[in-house]
């Protein structure tokens, strides 16, 4: 795995920790670092998340981010220990919202209509006899003969 790619999933971890112990902006809610894509230099990153709520929510959330980043990346040079830390920048991350938008589509393809339950008759319990199986009947006389 590449150093950008562990760097990536390190920051990932501890911006969720901090975020969940230590910011306690009321603007930021409830928040998911989804991925953190590092550049080749390690200089940046762009980290992708997703928040619970509708537009207003989703941009209330991005403006505290905003806020709360000289302090993420000051906590992030500590816990990391880099020599330089990584200028940070937040995105919503829009491929979660573009899945369940497929997967409810999916569903609506390959919906199975369950069918009704009908009530078995008295015939339909009783047990066969045994010599149901040989009699097939015409459609599967022409296999008899092979």
């Amino acid at each position: 795995m590449s150093r950008t790619i562990r760097l990536g999933e390190q920051i990932r971890q501890d911006l969720g920790d901090l975020l969940a112990r230590e910011v306690h902006d009321p603007g930021i809610g409830f928040v998911t670092i989804t991925r953190v894509r590092v550049t080749e230099d390690l200089l940046q990153a762009r980290v992708f998340y997703t928040a619970l709520g509708d537009q207003a929510a989703a941009q209330k959330t991005a403006r505290a981010l905003d806020r709360a980043l000289p302090f993420l990346r000051r906590a992030l040079g500590q816990r990391l220990r880099l020599r330089r830390v990584p200028e940070l920048s937040f995105a919503i991350d829009e491929s979660i919202g573009h899945q369940a938008r497929v997967e409810e589509l999916l569903a609506q393809k390959f919906r199975r209509i369950e069918p009704p339950l009908v009530p078995y008759t008295l015939q339909e319990l009783k047990p066969r006899s045994r010599d149901s199986g040989r009699n097939r009947g015409p459609q599967h006389k022409r296999f008899d003969r092979l």
